[in-house]
């Protein structure tokens, strides 16, 4: 039932980050649960994929979608290992992230790093480039020469964000410890451990089922998964409502909440989603395990009116591609066209 004996102020980001502190602490019960009815099934779909090519491979890709939402739902555990929300104790986080990222393709401790810089500067337009969606101003795009913007425009298109970014990343950036090269040994170590346990994996398939049959499987779950969370992602920080400011006027709380979405899915959705569409209430209280996360906006109903979008709305939001200083919202090529002009 909504707690309406403490209802909360949505213009006091701060206060409402207070108040969710009590939803931070996570069970381990719950946890190691969560992990088994993720884990398990997904190898069983992805087992069950490997033998199925005998029978036809067309049969094999029909599973793909509910392998690649499982794996997707591994990777929210990941994450949350990574924010030390889904065990009390950080070595059980860390190591359990670890393995993940044998399986997501993704070295944990670089991507921790990242990711803890995005949500350090989410809104701030003198901090992009850390884990987020590249976002340039109307006037930075103005100002760049026609090769450049050619590019621009070709990297925010919704079928290179959707369908070759996410195939790059997990393929191929994320083999190196690219941004963080200079940053430590322990990046090194991360991607060039991960790389050595899943080609461990992949070569042990690979003997038993064949190269072939591996890769015809393995690929199209992978990307599959990684389009589906660049997806989640590019939603949860690019939409209408979106707020973005300079360093001098940018203030972490206000920020985490204005600049972050509550994306509303069904049910089922928000399962394999691992609720990350609650996004935020994460980006105000990063420490609350997943499964928490639908408790909050039971206790406090006005959390589900913020920044609130429909799957019906998400396509509309690829259209949003420059921020616009002046009229502090995102805008379309389009529309930066005709505001250029006018000036």
């Amino acid at each position: 039932m909504p707690d309406r004996d403490n209802r909360i102020d949505t213009d006091n980001p701060r206060a409402i980050a207070r108040t969710l502190a009590r939803f931070r602490t996570p069970r381990a019960s719950r946890s190691g649960w969560e992990l088994a009815v993720t884990f398990i099934p997904f190898a069983a779909t992805f087992a069950a994929m490997l033998f199925a090519v005998e029978a036809g491979y067309y049969i094999a890709l029909l599973l793909t979608p509910v392998a690649g939402l499982f794996l997707l739902r591994l990777f929210i555990i990941q994450h949350d290992c990574g924010h030390e929300a889904f065990f009390r104790k950080r070595g059980s986080n860390n190591w359990v992230g670890r393995g993940i990222g044998v399986f997501t393709l993704t070295p944990y401790d670089c991507w921790r790093r990242s990711h803890a810089l995005h949500h350090a500067s989410t809104g701030n337009l003198d901090a992009r480039g850390f884990g987020d969606v590249d976002t340039l101003t109307v006037n930075e795009y103005m100002q760049k020469g026609r090769i450049a913007r050619g590019f621009y425009r070709l990297y925010r298109h919704p079928v290179f964000l959707l369908g070759f970014g996410p195939a790059y990343l997990f393929l191929l950036r994320h083999r190196l410890p690219i941004g963080l090269m200079k940053a430590g040994a322990i990046y090194w170590v991360s991607a060039l451990a991960t790389n050595a346990v899943t080609a461990a994996i992949l070569v042990g398939l690979a003997f038993a089922f064949g190269i072939a049959t591996t890769a015809l499987v393995f690929v199209p779950v992978l990307v599959t998964a990684a389009s589906i969370g660049v997806w989640l992602f590019y939603v949860q920080h690019q939409f209408e409502e979106a707020a973005w400011d300079n360093r001098e006027d940018w203030e972490f709380h206000a920020y985490a909440l204005a600049g972050s979405s509550y994306l509303h899915l069904p049910g089922w959705l928000h399962w394999f989603t691992g609720n990350i569409g609650i996004h935020h209430v994460h980006h105000l209280m990063s420490r609350i395990p997943f499964y928490r996360l639908p408790d909050v906006l039971k206790a406090y109903p006005e959390l589900a009116e913020v920044n609130r979008i429909t799957l019906r709305q998400t396509p509309r939001l690829f259209l949003l591609t420059l921020w616009d200083e002046e009229r502090r919202r995102l805008v379309s090529f389009r529309e930066a066209k005709r505001i250029a002009a006018a000036q």
